[in-house]
This record gives C-alpha cells, structure tokens and sequence, in this order.
C-alpha cells in the first residue's frame, strides 16, 4: 500500500504543517501588500473563519477517509489539523475581538446585540477549547478513557460552525448549505454506528 507508506513517512507531518501554514501565509503577505480589497477587516475575517470550518470538516473526514480508502495512518494527523481548526478559529476570534469590537466591552454589546451569530461562533470557539488543550500525550494519559468522550464537542462545534455561518448569510447560500451538506456526510456513518447499536 504505497499511500499509505507514504502517509507513515517522515516528511509527510511536515508537509501537512506547511500546507495548513498556507492560508496564514498569504494572508499575511496580503495584509503587508495591502491586498485584502476594499474591506480588509471583512476579508481578514472571512479567511480566517472560512480556513478555520474548512480544517475542522477535514479533521471530521479522517475516520471514514481512513476507513474508505483502507489507509490507516491518516489517524496520525486527525489530531494536528484539529489543532489548525481551532488555531485559525482563535485567530478568527482575534480578528472580531481586535478590529470588530476594538477590544471594547461596551462596543461588544452592542455587537452582539445585532449580530447575535457572533455568540454562536464564540460557543463553537469555546467549545473548541478544552478540545485544543487536552490535545497532548499528557492529557490523553491523564483522561484515560475520558479523551474520547470529551473529544466527541467536536460534532457539537461543526453544528455550531455551521449555524455561525448560515446565520449571517445575506446573499449567496451556496457555502452554507455546502458546509451543511459535508457535515451530514461526515455524521451519516456515525449515526448510523449508533442506530445500529441501539
């Protein structure tokens, strides 16, 4: 199975460190060349958000990819893009807390006041928190059998991801409803396990 040598080499962490540096870097390069269009707060926001629900449906899509394609050593990065998830979510957060409410507690009332889905994706960020910091040998060890169920927030997350974004959605549904229809993919195998077991 030469994929799945492949997956178990050396280089292949590394290469998937840098492609998940990627979006980082060239939002970077265009913040400096100012080329993030006429809004950049919103662009800044957009990319970070979209990068951020975009890893978290990959890292759901490594158990069944592992399964369907018969490559057992995708597991090794399910944790390592998880932690991209929340990386680019918490620059995300970052960004609104920075540029949106300008680190302003009154500001940020009234924010939320009319953009109640930001509450919504700060629930997903949060509920991302205890799956980013227990994501290491010593917590793994310290939960025991706990790891896995706390790790099952990540299912929560998506469903809140997705109504962060459909909730602000103005004109085109096309991202909404195709992140959606990728959740209930990714969910399909594992509501059925649980069906079955009932």
């Amino acid at each position: 199975m030469a994929n799945d040598a492949l997956l178990g080499s050396r280089l292949a962490k590394p290469v998937l460190h840098l492609l998940c540096l990627l979006p980082l870097i060239y939002i970077v390069w265009a913040a400096l060349s100012e080329s993030l269009g006429t809004d950049p707060v919103k662009a800044l926001l957009l990319m970070t958000g979209e990068w951020s629900i975009r890893l978290l449906l990959v890292t759901l899509a490594v158990t069944p990819l592992r399964q369907w394609l018969n490559m057992p050593k995708l597991i090794r990065f399910r944790r390592m893009l998880g932690l991209y998830a929340w990386f680019y979510a918490s620059l995300h957060f970052l960004a609104v807390l920075t540029y949106l409410f300008g680190w302003d507690w009154d500001i940020a009332l009234e924010e939320l006041s009319e953009r109640p889905y930001i509450i919504v994706g700060f629930l997903a960020w949060l509920f991302m928190l205890p799956l980013g910091v227990t994501s290491n040998a010593k917590a793994i060890r310290a939960l025991g059998r706990n790891w896995k169920k706390v790790h099952k927030l990540i299912y929560f997350v998506a469903v809140l991801a997705w109504v962060h974004v459909f909730w602000q959605v103005r004109s085109s549904y096309f991202d909404a409803v195709l992140y959606g229809a990728l959740i209930l993919m990714l969910f399909y195998p594992r509501l059925k396990k649980v069906c079955e077991t009932r």
